[in-house]
């Protein structure tokens, strides 16, 4: 999944599937709107200046009043508004937890009449349309294979930085440009959308100040080593794999702030980490630009594997 190739004049949106656990059986949540009568899964559209991932938990906030993590992605559905633009909706899986559900509160809107919890059987038949339908059954893959609660390792290149050919230092301290500072102020909500629990950032000054708008919204500090930078006196590829194979060990969302030639490192470390195939797909989501960051979704079941990625970026660059 990327935001950065949608066609223009095409309506952004993004929602999710939340799920929960009542006596051992899997339920999904179904809203019913008000103004149409019908009944489908949240979401709602991107407002100027979010992420996809952002935009999803706000809707789902603002709908349903359940804060949640986003999980791995369930695919998109597309089609044509009565006014003749295409519509494009994201989806995310994403479990609703006790403590989530316990701060929730709901009272029907304008929007949102009721909200409704349905098994995958009633879901299928209780939505109104059929790439709603779509939707749930991915999610019912998913849960066969044991891979319906997910942790995200997050690989983040550094925002937008001075020019190395006219800075007056050495190049680690290299600070952000006023377009890099507004690139990590605008990605670091998606990021936080996946609740990543740690962050590690290349030692590197601008690398650092990437990671602080998103240390803010998490309130989490990040941890600066020379094993992320660039300019690492040794090869970091045994550190880095050694890093990810914790975090995977411990089932923990981790975010990886780094340079370009190190952020393939970080992928294949999670792939190895995974005993997943190296491939063009996870090749490319290791060419980041300034600011981009791909999501890798690893099971948190017994054995870990490689769900799904994903690649984000500043909405305006």
């Amino acid at each position: 999944m990327s935001q950065l190739a949608t066609a223009a004049g095409t309506v952004l949106a993004a929602g999710a599937l939340v799920w929960r656990r009542v006596r051992g059986e899997v339920e999904v949540l179904l809203v019913e709107r008000t103004q149409h009568r019908d009944i489908s899964l949240p979401k709602g559209k991107l407002d100027p200046g979010e992420t996809l991932p952002e935009c999803a938990v706000r809707e789902l906030e603002e709908e349903t009043g359940l804060a949640v993590a986003l999980g791995a992605p369930l695919g998109h559905s597309e089609y044509r508004l009565p006014d003749g633009r295409d519509k494009v909706v994201y989806y995310w899986q994403a479990e609703a937890t006790e403590a989530a559900l316990a701060a929730a509160s709901f009272s029907p809107n304008d929007e949102i009449l009721a909200l409704h919890w349905a098994s995958l059987d009633d879901a299928r038949t209780a939505c109104t349309y059929r790439h709603d339908v779509a939707i749930v059954e991915h999610f019912e893959e998913r849960l066969a294979a044991g891979h319906e609660t997910t942790f995200p390792i997050v690989a983040l290149r550094h925002a937008k930085a001075a020019d190395p050919f006219s800075w007056d230092g050495d190049d680690a301290s290299r600070t952000l440009t006023e377009r890099g500072r507004a690139q990590a102020l605008s990605v670091a909500p998606g990021i936080a959308a996946y609740a990543p629990e740690r962050v590690a950032t290349s030692d590197a000054v601008r690398c650092r100040e990437t990671v602080a708008p998103l240390e803010s919204v998490l309130g989490v500090a990040a941890k600066a080593t020379a094993e992320l930078s660039q300019e690492s006196p040794v090869d970091p590829r045994a550190a880095i794999e050694a890093r990810i194979a914790k975090a995977v060990l411990k089932r923990r969302g981790t975010v990886l702030c780094s340079h370009a030639p190190v952020i393939p490192e970080i992928v294949t470390a999670v792939v190895h980490a995974t005993s997943a195939a190296e491939t063009e797909r996870t090749h490319r989501a290791s060419m980041l630009h300034t600011a981009e960051f791909t999501v890798l979704h690893v099971s948190a079941g017994e054995r870990p594997a490689l769900v799904a990625l994903e690649t984000h970026g500043p909405p305006h660059r």
